[in-house]
């Protein structure tokens, strides 16, 4: 595999991101990786401030999302808010249609909810082949993604390699930060948010397969809730 930088860099530049805000993680990595870097958003209330963090680093900062086809309608709304606020130029990826296809006229609607193997093959067609087309074209990309966020995220770096997806260079700005931290940057700045985080939905994803959560429950609760905790990956965080 060849790597887009060296590993001695990115375990350098990590180490050293233990002490950096989120907007000079984002800084080192515009200025190191140019055009050829891109913020995956799904438009939750962390990728929304990283893309106000982007908007007054980079006027440029490419942005993209993975529209299912399954979204929410809330979604598709903070997502034009952003567009209009920012000036952003939001890139698109959809599902393949024939395999789409092939899947629902096969298992029918509701076939994620079987099995997590079941469900991983609907996250696989819907969300990892859209995201691995948009991550061939690029060195490093960046994501919302917090520790605090999932059983499954508690060591994660502010910049590593990704070695699931070519070796590509991956940036979580917001490593560090708390929920709270996240809420007070969007409070402050008056950035859009999405509609169903005052509904009681911490986490965004497909409208079938997210729920509200309780008092009391993991933020990740609400996602895939028919199943354990270690398994609330859809493979577009993988090592």
């Amino acid at each position: 595999m060849s790597l887009a930088v060296p590993v001695s860099e990115v375990d350098d530049v990590a180490r050293r991101a233990e002490a950096w805000t989120p907007q000079e993680i984002l800084d080192w990595a515009l200025n190191r990786f140019q055009d050829r870097i891109s913020f995956a958003s799904s438009f939750g209330v962390e990728d929304v401030a990283v893309i106000h963090m982007l908007s007054q680093l980079d006027k440029n900062a490419r942005v993209f999302t993975l529209d299912t086809g399954r979204l929410p309608a809330e979604t598709y709304d903070v997502m034009e808010r952003i567009r209009v606020a920012y000036g952003t130029k939001i890139e698109v990826y959809f599902p393949q249609r024939e395999a789409t296809e092939q899947l629902q006229n096969e298992k029918g609607f509701f076939s994620f909810r079987q099995s997590v193997e079941e469900r991983k093959r609907c996250c696989g067609i819907r969300k990892v082949e859209p995201l691995n087309r948009s991550l061939s074209t690029l060195d490093a990309w960046s994501t919302g993604l917090r520790r605090e966020q999932a059983v499954t995220r508690t060591i994660l770096p502010a910049v590593e390699i990704d070695h699931g997806h070519g070796g590509i260079v991956k940036v979580n700005p917001l490593v560090k930060w708390t929920e709270a931290q996240t809420w007070d940057y969007v409070r402050a700045h008056k950035v859009p948010y999405n509609a169903l985080h005052d509904q009681g939905y911490p986490s965004l994803g497909c409208a079938p397969c997210t729920r509200a959560i309780k008092p009391g429950e993991d933020v990740r609760a609400g996602r895939w809730w028919w199943e354990n905790p270690e398994t609330k990956e859809c493979g577009l965080h993988k090592a």
